[in-house]
């Protein structure tokens, strides 16, 4: 059988299983296993044991349940309920007014998050029900919620660069601090864009009910100023090199428990969800990463990897036209799978092809994180859409249309990244220290 007969039986076996239900590591490794008995001489047995076993013991990926862990802490405090109260005196002035406080809320609980869909139910879980008793119009205040929710993938801590860099072998630190700036500027993008809207429909933006002076904002926000500390405590040991992500991570947990406590939101029941929804999470996430390297062996020995990035290298594409052929690729890919699953399916393929036409893999990492952002508010399989389905009663579809707009910036963004590639790549060369 040819390469293309190969690669063709191997997409109908992975579909089967994943149409059937099967989890996605469990697919992943179950179209490895026959890869190497259809394809390969070597005993698919020892392989798979040898592999699973050092994909779960990378240092690097201890990081992954620290970081998830602190997110699941957060998110059972009082930091959900007081973040509208702190934000709201200070986004009265701003054109759009407090549809904002969906994307800094956003913006800053992906600092203590990693994760998009974590994120986009905490800052809804308090945005939604006020801007709808205010009069903002909910398409609105949904879309713009299930925009800025990606922001939980490109700001640092995110579960997707650590993945990223476990299967790409490159620095998670790295990888943490070049997602800094494009976050920074998506996050302007998409108020930029409220901004917009509001001056073009000004009768839809209820007036400003809270007049408070700089005192009155500052006190109003203090219980936003510990979890600003623990960001910069977090991304700056890291930055300055002072700690690895991994130890970053335990920095942060410790942390987001003294936070918690302080808050009064610390309980035994509040500690034990939180420990199980981190150990559910990192569960399914090592699952999948154990099938995806298990499939990239497994791929490795036919050769198809090898075979696809030869033929892609024979069509003589310049660097740009990969880029788009990629990007394109991913948006697609992005309406059938979660962001993680696609960055594991793929990478095996996909990073032969970047490294020959020359790309930074660091810079591929943030690419690629942005182009996934898409598939979080792209149906029928988006998780910011179905979180906020579960939320509003609005059909999956209808809330993809409220997030058409942000799909498009996020697009803006990935075209930004390209034609300036130091918008990712100067903060890591200015980073110094450990890799972590």
């Amino acid at each position: 059988m040819g390469d293309v007969g190969t690669a063709l039986l191997l997409l109908a076996i992975l579909f089967a299983l994943l149409g059937s239900g099967v989890w996605v590591g469990l697919s992943l490794l179950g179209v490895a296993w026959a890869g190497m008995l259809l394809f390969t001489a070597r005993p698919a047995g020892d392989a798979m044991a040898t592999t699973i076993w050092g994909s779960a013991s990378s240092w690097t990926l201890t990081a992954l349940p620290m970081f998830i862990w602190m997110g699941e802490l957060l998110f059972r405090t009082r930091l959900s309920e007081d973040m509208f109260k702190g934000l709201a005196p200070w986004m009265q002035r701003i054109p759009g007014r407090l549809l904002h406080t969906n994307v800094v809320g956003c913006a800053i609980f992906a600092a203590v998050s990693g994760s998009s869909a974590a994120t986009c139910a905490t800052i809804g879980k308090m945005t939604i029900p006020e801007l709808s008793r205010r009069g903002y119009p909910d398409s609105v205040a949904i879309g713009s919620l299930s925009g800025a929710g990606t922001l939980g993938l490109l700001i640092p801590p995110s579960l997707i660069m650590i993945v990223y860099g476990v299967a790409a072998d490159q620095s998670v630190a790295k990888l943490f601090i070049a997602g800094v700036i494009p976050g920074i500027v998506l996050a302007a993008l998409m108020s930029g864009y409220l901004v917009v809207w509001a001056l073009f429909n000004p009768g839809k933006v209820p007036p400003a009910d809270i007049h408070m002076s700089l005192g009155e904002k500052i006190w109003q926000s203090r219980s936003l100023i510990p979890v600003i500390l623990l960001i910069v405590m977090v991304l700056g040991s890291i930055y300055s090199g002072i700690a690895t992500a991994t130890e970053a991570a335990a920095f942060g947990v410790m942390g987001a428990l003294i936070l918690a406590a302080v808050q009064g939101g610390l309980t035994i029941k509040t500690f034990w969800d939180s420990v199980m929804g981190a150990t559910r999470l990192s569960s399914m996430i090592a699952l999948i990463l154990a099938g995806s390297s298990f499939l990239s062996l497994a791929m490795g020995f036919t050769g198809l990897p090898r075979h696809l990035a030869q033929w892609i290298q024979s069509l003589e594409l310049s660097p740009f036209t990969l880029i788009a052929v990629l990007t394109v690729f991913y948006v697609i890919l992005g309406c059938f799978l979660d962001g993680i699953s696609m960055v594991v399916l793929t990478i095996a393929v996909i990073l032969p092809m970047v490294e020959a036409a020359g790309f930074d893999l660091i810079w591929f990492g943030i690419f690629l994180v942005l182009v996934v952002e898409t598939a979080q508010i792209t149906p029928p399989v988006g998780f910011n859409l179905f979180v906020l389905q579960g939320m509003t009663g609005r059909s999956i579809f209808a809330i993809g249309w409220y997030s058409l707009p942000y799909f498009v910036l996020m697009v803006v963004m990935v075209a930004a990244i390209v034609v300036w590639p130091e918008l990712a790549t100067w903060l890591p060369a200015q980073m110094k220290g450990r890799a972590g």
